[in-house]
């Protein structure tokens, strides 16, 4: 299989490239360098450069926040929620939105070029962190110029950052969002992760990471790898009502394994689309980054202390049908913050859409951003 539109070394975003002389230390210990962090951004800086927001994107997310991604040609993930008159305003706030480091897109990952061997570096590719992906974003935010964000807003894999800048620079954040997540990764989570590697791992075509040598793409393996995770996306009662037991355009079972069942063709729709647009070698590293987070046991075993002395603003989100992130993660980062006598609110929403949710259309998810953010300005006279 060909290599999709080099997206990886030459993205159709805004690119900011720093040297190897100011390389990236990682938690593993081995530093990144040379770093390219892609970015858009939406809106105008004020003069006070005080109305910044950070957009953090989930796991397959993008920087392609609110405009069309130029490989799916679909809009921007999060364009329900962020624009001119949107509950995150562009016409009142200055919104960044960086492709996380491992991620395909454009930000250094496994994709991109080894300027030494002329091919990605696939698995030779360090392993990172959450917290290595927010200290690359701060990177990109001293970059702009910015000292202080507004406010830091995420979901899912966007969450864990939100709450990683929240406690490594909680200096620079006026407020924090972070929506359906947690602050430690469960061993169910890491369990289906871990499902989802090894159905990319076990594709021959993987060639240990060095498909694009060979010239293909594990893409059976990482269209089953999505299959399993967009299951943990959604609720038994979104899945029931939209699909049911319906047939796939046929009047009775075939008695055979083709997909028979509505819900079996739209899981092979969802794993096809997905890697026509997604690294499979990302997936296996943005995954295993989800993993490995646990701001309790970066704190010494506790999470109030990753949060000690903040004076951060914070407005925390989960949704009722949730069993990916449930409401209890939530609540447990609510009690830590409580413990430090932080500024924190907490809204759980009612929705039968599962941990996607955050990415649809709910209204009371627009208006607890909007009313959280327009506070936030106004308590720094913006």
């Amino acid at each position: 299989m060909a290599r999709k539109h080099n997206e990886a070394d030459d993205p159709q975003s805004l690119v900011l490239r720093l040297p190897a002389s100011t390389p990236l230390p990682l938690e593993s210990g081995l530093d990144l360098a040379p770093l390219q962090i892609a970015y858009q951004t939406y809106g105008t800086l004020n003069a006070a450069k005080s109305n910044a927001v950070l957009i953090c994107h989930a796991l397959t997310g993008d920087q392609h926040v609110a405009s069309e991604n130029p490989v799916t040609r679909k809009p921007g993930w999060w364009a329900n929620m962020i624009g001119p008159g949107k509950p995150i305003d562009t016409n009142r706030y200055f919104v960044i939105c960086s492709n996380v480091i491992g991620g395909c897109m454009g930000s250094s990952g496994p994709a991109n070029t080894d300027a030494a061997t002329g091919m990605p570096f696939g698995t030779d590719f360090p392993v990172i962190t959450i917290s290595d992906m927010v200290r690359a974003q701060a990177r990109l935010i001293d970059h702009l110029g910015i000292e202080t964000l507004l406010g830091v807003v995420g979901g899912s894999m966007g969450g864990m950052q939100v709450l990683a800048w929240a406690s490594l620079f909680s200096e620079r954040v006026f407020a924090a969002m972070p929506i359906a997540c947690a602050a430690k990764h469960s061993a169910q989570n890491i369990a289906f992760h871990e499902v989802g590697r090894q159905a990319v791992m076990a594709d021959p075509d993987w060639r240990r990471g060095r498909y694009f040598e060979a010239g293909v793409e594990p893409v059976k393996g990482l269209s089953v790898a999505r299959m399993g995770a967009h299951i943990t996306y959604l609720s038994e009662s979104a899945l029931q009502r939209k699909f049911g037991r319906k047939l796939q355009d046929r009047a009775a079972p075939t008695f055979s394994f083709d997909a028979d069942f509505q819900v079996e063709s739209y899981l092979r729709y969802q794993g096809m689309s997905f890697v026509e647009r997604f690294d499979a070698n990302s997936y296996l590293y943005l995954t295993r980054a989800m993993d490995y987070f646990d701001l309790a046991a970066d704190n010494g075993g506790s999470l109030a202390a990753a949060f000690r002395k903040t004076k951060t603003r914070f407005c925390l989100v989960s949704f009722t049908s949730d069993w990916l992130f449930p409401t209890t993660d939530s609540r447990q980062i609510v009690h830590a913050l409580n413990a430090n006598a932080a500024p924190v609110s907490f809204v759980e929403i009612e929705s039968d859409k599962g941990h996607d949710a955050f990415l649809l259309d709910e209204p009371t998810l627009f208006r607890t951003a909007h009313g959280f953010l327009d506070a936030a300005a106004s308590a720094r006279g913006l």
